[in-house]
């Protein structure tokens, strides 16, 4: 029988190879600035010297072309469309293959089984029936963890190791969960899109939506890099918890983690990437200490640390 994982593992492999150093947070920038200065590299094609005109032909002078026109189409999508379902999946699978691209996932059958059983359970609670939820540890020793759109979530091998129990794993998912269920990155996108539509001219109209994700996977590997806006990530913060406890975890699964990683060394190379992605780990926790409060006091989770997968 084969499992979620393993044909996520085989789909994403797909898009892009795999890169044998360990150095994840180095290449997904080199990856992120290669994407960003796509447009400083290209050069202006070299002009055309035209022929002598013929004596016999009009040589009057081509009128000036016609003014470039705002791509009506891609603006009235920006303003007030949506993504459909099948545009985000292909949007998420095209950033999970970049990162896919820059370092792969942990050989370890029985823990990207587990984490999937995990993630997927804590999922369920989130609403988003409309999405097929795929989890993933990559092999790196850096602290973080990812999400892009349609399901695709990874938490780093570094990340993973630092964890104690089921429920602290099943917090960390759930923030990223969350990220996913308020399309959070989808809604950057429609931003970057509105940007582009003001400036594109409707010679050049997108005219179908594989052409979309091949404009945006540039904007979306940006976002990787950049990360969101913080408040996004409080918001996921929020979110999250309240998935982990309808879920059956302890809700304090994951400030348990966000505790943990404030305690680190400011200057500890494995949270690098992560402070350029979130806001730092006791902002997190203070915000969400503000935002709930007591209120859930009175939930009593379970933490599981006996059935948690511990990495040999």
């Amino acid at each position: 029988m084969k499992f979620k994982w393993m044909v996520l593992a085989v789909a994403l492999v797909s898009f892009s190879g795999m890169a044998s150093a360990l150095d994840f947070g180095k290449l997904l920038e080199e990856r992120i600035n290669q994407e960003l200065n796509k447009d400083k590299k290209a050069q202006p094609a070299p002009a055309q010297t035209s022929p002598a005109p013929d004596a016999s032909q009009n040589t009057t002078a081509p009128s000036p072309p016609a003014k470039q026109k705002i791509d009506a189409q891609q603006l009235g999508f920006a303003l007030f469309g949506n993504y459909s379902p099948e545009e985000e999946t292909r949007i998420g699978k095209q950033i999970a293959g970049n990162l896919l691209g820059a370092v792969p996932l942990v050989r370890d059958d029985k823990l990207q089984r587990y984490v999937n059983l995990v993630g997927n359970w804590v999922a369920l609670q989130s609403g988003r029936k409309d999405v097929s939820w795929h989890f993933g540890v990559l092999d790196t020793e850096d602290i973080n963890a990812f999400a892009a759109p349609g399901g695709y979530i990874f938490v780093t091998k570094g990340l993973y190791q630092r964890l104690n129990n089921e429920a602290e794993l099943a917090g960390v998912l759930a923030h990223e969960i969350a990220h996913v269920t308020l399309k959070h990155h989808l809604k950057v996108l429609k931003q970057s899109s509105l940007i582009g539509a003001l400036g594109q001219a409707a010679s050049n109209k997108v005219k179908d939506s594989d052409q979309v994700v091949q404009n945006l996977i540039g904007n979306g590997a940006e976002i990787m890099a950049r990360g969101l806006d913080k408040n996004a990530e409080f918001e996921a913060d929020r979110v999250g918890i309240v998935f982990a406890a309808r879920a059956g975890y302890d809700p304090w699964g994951l400030p348990e983690v966000l505790q943990d990683l404030a305690g680190l060394p400011a200057k500890d190379s494995r949270t690098s990437l992560l402070y350029k992605t979130h806001p730092h780990p006791a902002d997190r926790l203070a915000e969400l200490g503000e935002a709930v409060g007591s209120r859930l006091d009175a939930v009593h989770g379970k933490d599981l640390p006996g059935r948690f997968y511990h990495l040999r």
